[in-house]
């Protein structure tokens, strides 16, 4: 395949050839997603061709149809010409440094100008969750939330009020889950139960659905498949509109591979990418609780790491480092890649080629920026394949030594 094409015409390709499809069951296929009629099959197929070859790209009636059937969404296919890189800087959108905002809080008014810059600066550390040093970014949202909590002592309006309290709702969630992502399970539950309190107070759908999600991420990497889907249904009825669905089918897909329910696990991620299909394209896609059409394919190459679908995974992995990865190696999604390499690591071993597996999984432990629980989750599958099919090479059993010590520190 060559490397002048457009990316969006190679992955057309690299996807169709992985699901198994020949072009012409391809275009076959865009009938059934389709509500309008189409036109006649081989017009349809030399669209088809022309477009795997780069000749011209899909305008906005065949996109979402081609994403469809190529089981992903129209934004992770075609993402938008200018990718976000959305940086928030308080200073430079409130003139407020950080000193002067923890000053103002502490002043018997609080302005609206200064809950600007505080929920700049939360959006920030959200922000900065996935390459942050998690130490590092604990103990800023700690002193964050603990500065909100007394704001609640301040003479506030009732809007100023109910606000405080959502931010503080949203960083009890960074900072649950950055205890999660420490191994500090029982902190991370009792930072998860104050968000899912705030939310109720305030009836807000994201952070209940958000606090649902991560019950049952807490539920998945412990093995408590059950427990997930009952976290999901809860999650699902809390959240209402808010995008945080996206997620909660996309955990419980995840639940269903592991449980070997196969049916299940695809029509979750088919719901899931149906809903995600029809949401606006986000603001701030580095936000961790924002579902960014990127991470989809993150999803699905999880599930189907799990159920064998080699082929499929390996190509969605190569999509994932390609797109969490700056033009200049520098990894904007280091926990991504880092499962990107164990799934490359399993159909490696799976296809009998152990030294490149071990190669990739450990390539998966390098990063700087790991999630212990969700890395020890992933890292069993491969782990898995080596003790079954290498059980007395030296080289399987180092590297499954390797991953025991990071279960022990999940």
């Amino acid at each position: 395949m060559s490397n002048e094409l457009p990316a969006w015409s190679q992955r057309i390709r690299s996807l169709r050839e992985a699901r198994g499809f020949s072009q012409y069951e391809a275009v076959q296929s865009m009938r059934k997603h389709s509500a309008k009629e189409l036109p006649e099959q081989d017009h349809l197929l030399r669209r088809w061709k022309a477009w795997e070859l780069g000749e011209n790209k899909p305008g906005v009636q065949y996109a979402p149809l081609i994403a469809a059937v190529l089981g992903t969404v129209t934004a992770a296919l075609f993402p938008p010409e200018h990718r976000n890189e959305r940086r928030l800087e308080v200073l430079s959108a409130t003139g407020m440094d950080t000193l002067e905002i923890v000053s103002r809080l502490s002043s018997s008014d609080v302005t609206d100008s200064t809950l600007d810059g505080v929920r700049i600066t939360i959006d920030k550390l959200c922000s900065d969750y996935p390459y942050m040093p998690p130490d590092h970014l604990i103990a800023e949202g700690r002193q964050w939330l603990r500065r909100i909590v007394e704001l609640q002592e301040q003479r506030l309006t009732f809007r100023q009020r109910k606000e405080t309290l959502e931010l503080a709702g949203w960083l009890a969630l960074l900072v649950g889950c950055l205890e999660h992502d420490t191994g500090d399970r029982r902190a991370a539950e009792a930072t998860r139960k104050m968000a899912l309190k705030v939310g109720t107070d305030v009836n807000h759908g994201g952070i209940l659905g958000w606090a649902h999600e991560m019950r049952a991420w807490f539920a998945l990497t412990a093995g408590d498949y059950r427990g997930v889907l009952a976290a999901t249904d809860a999650g699902q009825e809390a959240a209402g509109g808010h995008s945080v669905k996206v997620q909660l089918l996309a955990q419980e897909a995840k639940a269903w591979a592991r449980m070997g329910r196969a049916r299940e696990m695809e029509a979750a991620l088919e719901k899931g990418r149906t809903l995600l299909e029809s949401l606006p394209y986000p603001e701030n896609t580095d936000h961790h609780f924002v579902v960014d059409p990127a991470k989809y394919d993150f999803y699905v190459m999880d599930c189907y790491r799990h159920v064998g679908g080699d082929r499929l995974a390996r190509t969605l992995a190569d999509h994932v480092i390609r797109t969490s990865t700056d033009f200049d190696g520098h990894e904007r999604k280091p926990m991504r890649v880092a499962e990107a390499w164990i799934t490359h690591g399993v159909a490696a071993a799976r296809d009998g080629e152990l030294d490149e597996a071990v190669s990739y999984g450990r390539r998966a432990l390098t990063g700087g920026r790991k999630s212990l629980p969700s890395l020890a989750l992933v890292a069993q599958d491969l782990a898995s394949v080596l003790n079954n099919q290498y059980p007395k090479e030296a080289e399987a059993q180092a590297y499954i030594d390797e991953l025991r010590a990071i279960h022990r520190t999940s």
